[in-house]
């Protein structure tokens, strides 16, 4: 994998090989960082279920003042360090060895807020490291109502999204800054190499608290 924009463009960034999980795609990553581009100097992000981190490494790459990473795998926590310590950017990161809720309580408890959240859990339940090896419909609800009445993030990007997930996230449901939610997709025909709840076309979804150009 690679940092493909940016002022880290080029730059190699390591995988790892869990069951179940797989990194964003290029072409996902690209289309994703076209849309939210300017928006994202000098802000905060949250990368929740981070993997090799690679989609809060893009974002610090586009200017991110700060990312948190969280992930309760061992081997990703060891490869998010090592990307960011081959990066330089150890002073922009934040790394968490959590549970996604216990990280959101950590969160809530410190009054830490974020500008841009990446959201990338692994669905379906029998791929999952979460919550005992299950991330089932309660949990994504139970995340849906922190990010949407709670989070206060400007952007939430959702990746392999399914129905179900979009029932949480509609158009016109209001958030924790009162403010109406804009729902749009792109990269609509990604292909998800593993079991989807659904079927073989996974929708990503990019949810605002305001309309991309306003």
């Amino acid at each position: 994998m690679r940092v493909i924009s940016g002022y880290l463009k080029g730059r190699n960034i390591l995988g790892y090989n869990t069951p179940g999980t797989r990194p964003t795609m290029d072409r996902v990553k690209e289309s994703m960082f076209a849309m939210i581009q300017d928006y994202i100097k000098e802000k905060v992000c949250l990368d929740l279920f981070a993997g090799s981190g690679n989609l809060g490494i893009e974002a610090i790459s586009n200017g991110a003042k700060k990312c948190y990473f969280v992930d309760n795998n061992k081997i990703a926590i060891n490869t998010i360090n090592e990307n960011i310590k081959n990066l330089g950017i150890e002073k922009k990161c934040e790394v968490l060895h959590k549970d996604y809720m216990d990280a959101l309580l950590y969160f809530k408890e410190n009054k830490i807020k974020f500008h841009l959240v990446f959201l990338d859990p692994p669905y379906d339940s029998e791929f999952s490291t979460y919550a005992k090896n299950e991330f089932d419909k309660d949990d994504q609800a139970r995340l849906a109502e922190y990010l949407i009445k709670e989070c206060k993030a400007n952007f939430m990007i959702v990746i392999k999204n399914t129905d179900y997930i979009s029932s949480l996230y509609y158009e016109g449901t209001k958030t924790a800054n009162g403010k109406q939610l804009y729902v749009s997709s792109f990269d609509k025909k990604y292909f998800v190499s593993f079991q989807d709840r659904n079927d073989k076309n996974a929708q990503h979804l990019l949810i605002t608290n305001y309309k991309i150009g306003d």
